[in-house]
Parts: structure tokens; C-alpha cells; sequence
């Protein structure tokens, strides 16, 4: 489970300061989208219901396993680690490196730093210590693990632009190995991918309308449109070699197709491209769709 914010414009209307909250569930590599919220003012209002309610829609659901929330540093309150400890789930979230998290990190000895893969040019590790927060925060004093990854340039040609350290921290309770909890949080990012999705796959470049609630109903329905994709391309297994297929190419192979329907003794039959490249693919989906059983109720 996922969550990322997203601000100036991104898949909202630029009427009034509003975002969207937009978490996602990883089914494999396909991210369907289990929650969605467009909310007026600050990203932190309403978020501690909003996860409550993901969390208890996502047990419903007949999930049993760990929950983790991962998101970015516009996610980050007390209130809601707190909460996230109330329903035992687990988190993995950016934090802004202030004066509290700097002084953690110069904290760090350069022994306890490990080197991870980085592209060329450059150079990273990662680290972890534990982060403090005083007892005048919001529920008294905290102690939580934190994770820090450092990288740099080494080619000279760029290393002369940033040649210091430049460091990405954030706290999780998750009790993985150093180097995997830096992966696991990294991985995040993919919700782009989801949100890039809804956004040129499902309608939601720009909401249609001045009024709130008509762009909450739009989010809505696109949100729908989105899953829809990602269902029918992960139950009809239409991503080639176990890879992300989006939206977009979804819709220009397999839907957005010339055909026509006839009527040949009395059973309609539709009619398609003879040399269409994808037909085989197509019936394959096709097949296993209609294979599904119904849900009990």
C-alpha cells in the first residue's frame, strides 16, 4: 500500500488549492489505485480517516498479510506514525533533512557506511542510526529508526557541480536489512507510474470543472477507468515479458480497433483486421476473461 501527494496541478484543477490523495496497491507490477480523496487546503488535512479508511477497505478486501505505507516527506506527520502504530502497520517515509535529521546523520561514523549499486558517474551508500525527536513534540518523545543514503558525482566532468554529499533520509519501523529497507523505500516511486497512468491513460490531465464536487466525481470515475485497464491486463495477462504495460498501450492495441459487427444467421459476429498484430494476444486475454468465475456473495 502507497500513498504519494501531489501538488501544483498534478491531476488536480487549477481552480483552487486542492490535491490528491492517490495510494496504490502493488499487485505484481501492476499498481491499481484502492483509495482516492480530492481534498481542498494543506496534504495533511484528513489524512489520518483517510488512511484508517484504506486500511479497514483494504482488510475487508481479504488482505491478511503486513501493511506498510511508504510515501514522501509532504506525508510525514506524529499524528500519523501514531495512527499507523494504532492499526499495526507498518511505514517507510521520506523526511525533510532539517537541523534535527542533520545532526542525526553528521552523527553517523564513516564505518557504518555501506556502498549500494549506483550508476556510473557517481557513487552511494546507505546508513541507518536512530532518530530522537525531543519530548515538546506532539505525543512526547520518539525514538525511530532512520535511514540515510548519501550519494555524489565522481565523474569529473559533473563532479565539479555537486561534489559533496547529498543525503535522502526517512524513518520506517519496518526491521529489514539495512540495505533492503533502502530499496524497498526507493521502490516507491513507482506510484509515478500509476499516477503518469491516471493521468494520460484515465482522463485526469485536467479535471473538466470549477466545482469541487463535480472534479471529486470525475477523479472518481477515472480512478474506475484506471483499475479496469490494470485488471484486465493483469488477469488477462497482457504484460509482455512480466513488464508494466500502461494504459495508453492497452487502448491503441487492443481497444482502439476498426471492426465491424454483422449478423450471419442470426449470431452477431465481429469482424476484425485480418493482419492485426496483436489478435492472438487479444483472444488469449479474451479467453481468460471468460474463464473467470464470479465472485460469491
Amino acid at each position: 500500500m502507497e500513498r504519494e501527494h501531489q501538488q501544483h496541478g498534478d491531476a488536480t484543477e487549477p481552480v483552487e488549492s486542492r490535491n490528491l490523495a492517490q495510494p496504490t496497491h502493488r499487485w505484481n507490477l501492476s499498481p491499481t489505485a484502492t483509495g482516492r480523496r480530492l481534498r481542498k487546503g494543506s496534504s495533511q488535512r484528513g489524512i489520518q480517516r483517510f488512511v484508517g479508511e484504506l486500511v479497514a477497505r483494504v482488510r475487508r478486501a481479504g488482505a491478511t498479510g503486513a501493511l506498510v505505507v511508504r510515501g514522501d516527506s509532504g506525508f510525514f506527520s506524529y499524528a500519523l506514525i501514531d495512527t499507523l502504530g494504532r492499526l499495526g502497520v507498518g511505514f517507510s517515509i521520506t523526511l525533510n533533512v532539517n537541523a534535527q535529521v542533520r545532526e542525526a546523520i553528521d552523527g553517523i561514523s564513516e564505518a557504518d557506511w555501506t556502498s549500494i549499486e549506483y550508476p556510473d558517474g557517481g557513487e552511494a551508500a546507505v546508513a541507518e542510526t536512530r532518530y530522537v525527536t525531543s519530548g515538546r513534540s506532539r505525543g512526547g518523545r520518539r525514538e525511530l529508526r532512520l535511514v540515510v543514503r548519501r550519494t555524489r558525482l565522481v565523474d569529473p566532468a559533473q563532479a565539479g557541480l555537486w561534489p559533496d554529499w547529498r543525503y535522502h533520509a526517512f524513518i520506517t519501523r519496518l526491521d529489514t536489512p539495512l540495505v533492503e529497507a533502502d530499496e524497498f523505500h526507493r521502490d516507491h516511486a513507482s506510484v509515478e507510474l500509476a499516477i503518469r497512468d491516471l493521468k494520460e491513460g484515465a482522463g485526469l490531465e485536467h479535471c473538466p470543472s470549477g466545482h469541487f464536487f463535480a472534479n471529486a466525481a470525475w477523479l472518481a470515475c477515472a480512478v474506475l477507468a484506471h483499475n479496469l485497464y490494470r485488471w484486465t491486463t493483469e488477469l488477462g495477462d497482457l504484460r509482455p515479458n512480466g513488464q508494466l504495460t500502461v494504459a495508453r498501450t492497452i487502448r491503441t492495441r487492443l481497444l482502439d480497433v476498426p471492426g465491424r459487427l454483422v449478423n450471419h444467421a442470426g449470431r452477431w459476429i465481429l469482424r476484425l483486421p485480418a493482419r492485426w498484430p496483436w489478435s492472438d494476444r487479444f483472444l488469449v486475454a479474451l479467453t481468460r476473461l471468460r474463464a473467470l468465475q464470479p465472485v460469491p456473495t
